[in-house]
């Protein structure tokens, strides 16, 4: 009997912990990108944030380099291809504190999604649209108690433009993102996320005749 995939179920959460980061696996360490996604983790484990990535190379390695080198702590999701010559599989080089193994690269995305409190999208390929657009998903489906997105660059301005000018995207689907130009902006909108994560639990936990008080 094949292993079924578990879509991951979320749970009530208020404060923004593990934070996964999602780009391009083609660039070296040379790329602009790569020192961006650098000094990104390096700003989130400055702020007590666990990086959370795929365990691959580019934004991916740069990502584990960043956090690590301020003290952070860092966690992969991986899985080790054996007959996908396009997916740039497990980066040796990438050497986090802890690694998730998993089966497959669906099992991978969904582990990446359940380990994560928030998502930091950067530029990348199909796989980063695969991620970033399941995430997005996600975060609507489970709208109220859900995991935000910060996607990173100026560039996604034009990029939800048009989006919203041409697909059916509702009010609370754009409620769920922030786009940041720099570090210091993402750690606002983080900060704004978990305040907002906040106050819905402390509604959530509320007894049911004090709510209907209110």
């Amino acid at each position: 009997m094949k292993k079924q995939i578990q879509i991951p179920k979320v749970k009530i959460h208020s404060r923004i912990k593990y934070v996964a980061m999602f780009g391009s696996a083609d660039i070296d360490r040379n790329h602009p990108l790569y020192h961006e996604a650098f000094v990104v983790a390096r700003y989130l484990a400055y702020h007590d944030k666990i990086v959370v990535n795929g365990g691959g190379p580019g934004v991916m390695a740069a990502a584990t380099e960043g956090a690590e080198s301020a003290g952070g702590k860092t966690l992969a999701v991986t899985f080790y291809p054996t007959d996908m010559p396009e997916f740039e599989g497990r980066y040796t080089q990438n050497h986090v504190d802890k690694e998730i193994k998993t089966a497959n690269y669906v099992e991978r995305m969904f582990g990446l999604m359940d380990h994560a409190d928030a998502f930091i999208i950067f530029q990348g390929g199909t796989g980063t649209l695969s991620e970033w657009t399941t995430a997005w998903l996600l975060a609507h489906l489970y709208y109220g108690n859900h995991k935000p997105l910060i996607l990173y660059g100026a560039f996604w301005e034009k990029v939800m433009r048009v989006i919203n000018e041409n697909f059916f995207i509702g009010e609370k689907e754009t409620m769920v993102y922030r786009i940041a130009r720099n570090e210091e902006e993402m750690i606002v909108a983080l900060n704004e996320f978990e305040v907002e994560l906040r106050d819905r639990f402390l509604t959530q936990e509320q007894p049911v005749d004090q709510q209907e008080m209110e």
